[in-house]
């Protein structure tokens, strides 16, 4: 977590059913740093948004069903909260790449320009070729 202090992390399966309890971690960790309802709705829109590009870029570096784990990290900026979500490969078959599984690049830039609409920061490190897997999103507190 860059310039952040650390508030919570989360590891779960990159399986979408998982999404909820990110976006409920956000959800209460926005609360206590004083997130009125809209921005919290926002911080979970994002959130799910950012952990289904993760699910479906390791989907593409492991194979759907793959072993991949979602690493979210929470903290508190100066300003706000930041969340970074990490697609953690399976360990020895860290670059088993099945065949046929892609997505579509238009796809992957309309999944990150959703995260845009609700955060104020968003960076996206896909490299796919490489098996990396980092999205980092910002959420400022207005007041």
């Amino acid at each position: 977590m860059h310039h952040a202090s650390f508030l919570a992390e989360l590891k779960v399966p990159a399986d979408p059913e998982f999404i909820p309890a990110a976006k409920r971690l956000g959800a209460s960790l926005g609360a206590q740093l004083g997130f009125s309802l809209e921005e919290i709705d926002e911080l979970g829109i994002a959130v799910a948004q950012a952990c289904g590009s993760t699910i479906e870029a390791c989907e593409e570096i492991w194979g759907e069903g793959g072993g991949a784990t979602m690493k979210l990290s929470y903290g508190k900026t100066d300003r706000g909260i930041a969340v970074e979500v990490e697609g953690v490969g399976p360990g020895s078959k860290a670059l088993a790449r099945p065949p046929g599984v892609h997505r579509d690049d238009a796809m992957r830039l309309l999944g990150d320009e959703m995260i845009r609409m609700f955060v104020d920061d968003f960076r996206s490190n896909l490299d796919t070729n490489r098996g990396r897997v980092h999205l980092r999103l910002v959420k400022y507190l207005i007041g």
